[in-house]
């Protein structure tokens, strides 16, 4: 498993997690959050490790779909790179404005 894939996986189950059921949600989460392997998830539900892997399978499917469809994820990191630049000139253009520098930070912690 690459880190990437579970990057993405992780940042995937962090937005959609709730729409998942709670079988496919057990699986995600205990195999790329607890890091737990194929074999440990199958002992855990009793089923084997060719129905956790297909699981899986299905269950990533689901997260790939839901963010083609709603794009939440790009849009919060659009969202993010638009945040930075803001600061960014805020700090260099306003910097002695307390009162709007102190805004941007919330706006960019409360967006996190």
């Amino acid at each position: 498993m690459s880190l990437s894939k579970t990057t993405q996986m992780n940042v995937l189950l962090d937005f959609y997690e709730q729409l998942l059921t709670e079988k496919q949600r057990s699986y995600l989460v205990d195999y790329y959050r607890e890091d737990l392997s194929l074999g440990e998830i199958a002992e855990i539900h009793g089923i084997s490790r060719q129905a956790v892997y297909d699981q899986l399978k299905r269950s990533e499917s689901i997260l790939l779909k839901y963010e083609e469809r709603l794009k939440l994820v790009e849009q919060f990191h659009k969202r993010q790179d638009h945040l930075a630049l803001l600061a960014q000139y805020v700090t260099t253009h306003y910097r002695e404005d307390q009162t709007l520098n102190e805004l941007i930070q919330r706006v960019i912690e409360d967006d996190q």
